[in-house]
């Protein structure tokens, strides 16, 4: 298949293209700055001036949507949540801009979105079925990017977005930071620790995105490990899996005075169920977390 990815050079992208690389589909990247085929990628220009990148993806299969700005990126100020909401909003906007130029439409659109869109809670076990939909900034930006999305669906396109849990990758994403306190000696649990942590290996991510593109997915689906923990359970398998202590509590209002509103992303949780995914007959790399840290610090 001929698959374009915006955000194709990020954490997740990156582990996506390597892994339809190597099921031998042609990878085709949305950049602002690079073009030209490289290491069997095809880059192409968009999001800058004179790009018309509608007129290389003529005979595109699929689209995955990833771009955006980060949002473990900085404290989250008025600015900052603002970067966050308007690149996503912008860059899907121009997606669609070019889906409606393309005269053979796509077969599907898999598009990013998270988990943060359900509400934090200890005690409520959330599937896509679930209607409940948070209030706090993150789970608004997740919403209104799945509603922007959706509206592919206008062009018969079938449209699913992938919500991510907490991704776990070596060198990107949370786990570096949850990481360093236990290899300073230091580690301990977060808050009251009881929040649940809904976790998933940045393999599965990349694996659960293809199977998105190849089975008949509609709308939202889960892209979280089939078992989650609570925040205590997490740092004490971290620790044991890093041969370090699991001693030394972090008081929630540390957290929010150090990170502010974006505290919630580890002070707060969601127990989150990847039931459609399971459904559909998806077999985990990773469905365990002991055996996702040995996989990563290995």
């Amino acid at each position: 298949m001929k698959i374009a990815i915006t955000g194709g050079t990020g954490f997740v992208g990156s582990e996506l293209t390597k892994l339809l690389l190597q099921k031998g589909h042609d990878v085709y990247i949305l950049s602002r700055s690079k073009q030209g085929t490289e290491h069997g990628i095809t880059y192409v220009q968009w999001l800058s001036e004179n790009a018309h990148p509608e007129k290389q993806l003529e005979g595109i299969d699929a689209f995955v949507n990833l771009a955006g700005e980060s949002i473990n990126n900085g404290r989250w100020t008025e600015v900052q949540k603002q970067k966050i909401y308007d690149s996503r909003m912008q860059t899907t906007d121009e997606l669609l801009r070019i889906l409606k130029a393309l005269a053979v439409k796509p077969k599907v659109l898999v598009n990013a979105s998270a988990i943060g869109i359900y509400p934090a809670s200890t005690s409520t076990r959330y599937t896509e079925k679930s209607k409940e939909v948070g209030t706090d900034f993150l789970a608004r930006t997740v919403r209104d990017w799945e509603l922007k999305a959706k509206s592919a669906e206008e062009l018969q396109i079938r449209v699913a977005y992938g919500r991510f849990g907490i991704i776990l990758g070596k060198s990107e994403g949370a786990l570096p930071l949850m990481a360093l306190p236990y290899k300073l000696f230091v580690g301990g649990p977060i808050g009251t620790g009881d929040n649940w942590m809904s976790w998933v290996h940045v393999k599965d991510v990349a694996s659960a995105l293809l199977f998105a593109i190849e089975q008949p997915i509609n709308g939202p689906f889960n892209i979280t490990a089939p078992h989650a923990k609570k925040m205590n359970d997490f740092g004490k398998t971290l620790a044991t899996v890093l041969k370090r202590p699991h001693y030394f509590p972090v008081p929630s209002f540390a957290l929010k005075f150090a990170l502010g509103e974006k505290s919630q992303l580890v002070i707060e949780g969601q127990h989150v169920i990847p039931q459609v995914l399971l459904d559909e007959g998806y077999t985990f790399h990773f469905p365990n977390l002991e055996s996702a840290l040995r996989a990563i610090y290995k």
